[in-house]
């Protein structure tokens, strides 16, 4: 009998510390891969699960993708979404019909307007639908620490992230970001953005939290930095 007893305050145990947990889930950039969050750590009372990002049917938008994705959520338990670049985006596009506690992007774009106006720019002279597969993924990995600087603190992390993607995701996505057509800007979502972000500059974008001089890369650049900030956002109850 007093095994009984001990087994069944142990399963309720279990159950109790369970319901505590939320479950965190991490989108990468378009980019880069779980390597981005290394800097990120979060105390036992949260669960990291990292969203993969499988090669986008061909002409799928950013809406589908983001509808795609979503499988990975697991919705029957507390759950928080922090997003980085593309992965901010994608993150606005789930919060139209998913319910997480709190969305965190950062280095991203609520909508369409936040971003800079060579992308627009690109959705009407589509001059990326003319260059190969193969020469939009070189030219990422040449243009990254041009457009980037600060990347060369991580230098070897980012060329590895960036050469393990595949020239079709690469193809892929980049249409989907510029032919991205999100009005809505959730008012929800909290941004953080660097003042000195050279891919989505600052200058369109409505920023809950500014990081003086953060770069596009800084959840990895600034790491320690991001993650007292993520922490502290994440202690504030809704």
């Amino acid at each position: 009998m007093r095994i009984f007893f001990f087994i069944l305050l142990l399963t309720m145990t279990n159950i109790s510390f369970s319901e505590n947990i939320t479950t965190v889930y991490l989108f990468a950039g378009q980019g880069s891969d779980e390597r981005i969050f290394s800097k990120i750590k979060l105390d036992s009372t949260f669960r990291i699960i990292y969203i993969s990002y499988p090669v986008p049917d061909k002409g799928a938008t950013l809406t589908e993708y983001a509808h795609a994705i979503s499988k990975q959520v697991d919705t029957t338990e507390k759950y928080i979404f922090i997003g980085v670049s593309m992965g901010g985006m994608i993150c606005s596009e789930l919060s139209d019909f998913l319910s997480p506690e709190k969305i965190i992007i950062i280095s991203s774009a609520r909508c369409y307007d936040e971003l800079p106006f060579r992308y627009r720019f690109q959705k009407k002279f589509p001059l990326y639908k003319i260059i190969p597969k193969g020469m939009l993924k070189i030219g990422a990995q040449i243009l990254q620490p041009i457009v980037e600087p600060d990347r060369k603190k991580n230098k070897a992390v980012f060329k590895s992230m960036l050469k393990s993607k595949s020239p079709t995701y690469y193809k892929r996505t980049v249409k989907m970001i510029i032919n991205w057509d999100r009005i809505n800007c959730n008012s929800s979502i909290i941004h953080i953005h660097g003042t000195n972000d050279h891919t989505i500059p600052i200058g369109n974008v409505v920023a809950n939290y500014k990081i003086n001089n953060g770069s596009h890369m800084m959840t990895l650049t600034r790491g320690e930095e991001i993650n007292k900030l993520i922490i502290s956002i994440l202690s504030r109850k809704l």
